[in-house]
């Protein structure tokens, strides 16, 4: 009998310590190191994943993708440090993966990550999967290829432009909210209105509950002076070229990537591909790409400013001060 009864408080006592455990799980924080582009996020993000323990889970939407490589600054192996690296290098480019897509992947690696007793730490700079993550989409059907290609084929021959008069015309209240330039959710607000004959501005409250974590996500944004930062833009783009961009996006051409998908849809990635296709020189592909990423910073900052409960950390996540920025926020949420 004894022997039962201590087999009984042993087994009673790990009962307890995997709940303690999995309380301790609900409690911790999940940190989400965001930022526009350039500004140090992957520096600042390995940092803090070896102070606390943490795994990296990728938050650019270009830097998923497979084969899609010089343009998208993801981290070398000896950037990363020997931390863990998830939905990197993730998905074939022919395929549109969506933000919905991401928040589902994200959610499992979170708990994965949790299980092993590690730290999730969201690191990138495309806000919508974050706010995805936190808030889900309304459930939508899946993409329909044949319909997709028909919207892309009209937005190359007409333009932006005319993708969101039509969507003006048939859901003024959705076209209202996108920008004009803002083609992927004009698009998709026209495919969801042909696939199931509603408008999408009329099922946007039809969301799923938030995950059981989101509450725990705790947002820091680089905010580094915007003249360093552009300059940091440029010469980086630079250096793409310099690296071997146009020839990359040859071979992807080659191997079977469409020239319109979402992966080469990416700033540089787009200019080469118009170079490519005899519509501006070299010299203009790299001037348009250096304005055309520039402005994509000029609109990451808008779009984290709208963000409840973000910190911002003032300079680039590789200094000094930023990290001390960080640490103290970390201190100061305890």
């Amino acid at each position: 009998m004894p022997d039962i009864a201590k087999g009984r408080d042993a087994a009673t006592a790990a009962a307890l310590g995997n709940t303690a455990m999995a309380d301790t799980e609900k409690k911790r924080p999940i940190y989400a190191i965001m930022g526009p582009t350039a500004s140090g996020k992957t520096a600042l993000g390995v940092r803090l994943a070896k102070h606390i323990g943490g795994e990296v889970i990728n938050c650019d939407s270009v830097q998923i993708y497979r084969g899609i490589q010089i343009a998208t600054a993801k981290p070398s192996e000896e950037e990363k440090q020997g931390v863990p690296h998830h939905l990197i290098n993730y998905v074939d480019p022919n395929i549109d993966y969506t933000a919905a897509d991401w928040a589902r992947d994200a959610s499992e690696k979170i708990r994965e990550i949790e299980s092993r007793g590690n730290v999730p730490i969201l690191v990138g700079g495309t806000g919508f999967y974050l706010r995805t993550l936190r808030q889900p989409l309304f459930k939508s059907p899946k993409t329909d290829t044949a319909l997709r290609e028909r919207f892309r084929a009209i937005r190359q021959k007409k333009g932006n432009a005319y993708l969101h008069k039509m969507l003006m015309r048939l859901d003024a209240d959705a076209g209202k909210m996108f920008e004009q330039n803002d083609h992927v959710r004009v698009m998709r607000a026209l495919e969801h209105l042909f696939q199931t004959g509603r408008r999408i501005s009329e099922v946007l409250e039809d969301r799923e509950d938030p995950p059981e974590f989101a509450g725990r996500i705790r947002l820091y944004v680089l905010s580094p002076p915007r003249d360093l930062l552009y300059e940091r833009i440029n010469l980086r783009t630079e250096n793409h070229f310099i690296s071997g961009l146009v020839k990359e996006v040859e071979q992807l051409l080659a191997s079977g990537v469409k020239e319109y998908s979402n992966a080469l849809g990416a700033h540089a990635y787009r200019r080469v591909c118009e170079f490519l296709r005899g519509e501006r020189t070299l010299e203009n592909a790299i001037e348009r790409s250096k304005q055309d990423v520039r402005n994509y910073a000029k609109r990451q900052f808008t779009w984290f400013r709208k963000e409840e409960k973000a910190v911002w950390l003032d300079g680039f996540g590789d200094s000094a001060e930023v990290w001390d920025q960080l640490l103290s926020g970390l201190s100061d949420a305890k």
